[in-house]
């Protein structure tokens, strides 16, 4: 009676979506305050979860999502440059 491993599920802050950690790309607030994408899910700091979509990402803008899970304003320019990002990683 050995079950599979349990796959961690996160819910993305634009769709509302559960799904499973691997499938979504974590926005992290660091310690120091900075404002970045963590690839790998391991950094320290405080984390939100968001869809490989450019749409997910602009609708956690539109309702504020970003803000109330990382709990800090965050400026228009750190939202230019995780735009600049997620891009780059679509286009891979």
């Amino acid at each position: 009676m050995s079950q599979g491993k349990k796959v961690p599920m996160r819910k993305c802050i634009g769709c509302q979506e559960m799904k499973s950690k691997k499938e979504m790309m974590r926005i992290l607030k660091t310690p120091e305050g900075e404002i970045v994408i963590d690839l790998t899910g391991r950094k320290n700091g405080r984390g939100a979860y968001v869809c490989f979509s450019r749409e997910c990402f602009e609708k956690s803008i539109k309702n504020k999502g970003l803000e109330r899970s990382l709990k800090t304003n965050i400026p228009q320019s750190v939202y230019e440059s995780l735009k600049e990002e997620i891009e780059q990683i679509e286009s891979k």
